[in-house]
């Protein structure tokens, strides 16, 4: 059973090592792992979004073709076009990151180096999947 001795004992020996008793922003090393978890949950978000905007956008087309216009115009600008770009890239990394979960789903994948290639490809070719998918839209339109 625990007493008050050893939970004293166990404090001050915890006090004597001065180490932290969880990792802290200035010691914890990043993984790519954990950083591809993180943008997985923000890029998930951030589509939720987009798919309202789509929705709103192709609703647009009942209220008349000067909201629509007012839209096309909008996204025909810098930053439309950014924007475009950008959710582009998100539906991109979501689609591949979600193939690498299926990997390890399925049981494959969970060695260290394995996740860290299939990490560095996803982002890469998340990349590389909205150069194309630009280069595609571009032609097309």
């Amino acid at each position: 059973m625990f007493n008050e001795k050893t939970i004293t004992l166990d404090y001050k020996f915890i006090m004597q090592n001065n180490n932290p008793l969880s990792p802290h922003l200035q010691i914890y090393k990043w993984h790519i792992s954990s950083l591809l978890s993180i943008t997985h949950r923000v890029v998930g978000v951030i589509n939720f979004f987009a798919f309202i905007f789509i929705c709103c956008w192709a609703i647009s087309l009942f209220y008349g073709e000067d909201l629509y216009q007012f839209i096309e115009t909008v996204l025909n600008t810098f930053f439309g076009k950014f924007l475009i770009i950008s959710l582009c890239w998100t539906f991109s990394f979501q689609i591949l990151n979600e193939i690498r979960h299926l990997a390890w789903d399925a049981g494959f994948g969970f060695d260290l180096e394995i996740a860290k290639i299939t990490g560095v490809l996803t982002i890469i070719g998340s990349f590389i999947l909205t150069i194309l998918f630009y280069l595609v839209g571009r032609n097309l339109f």
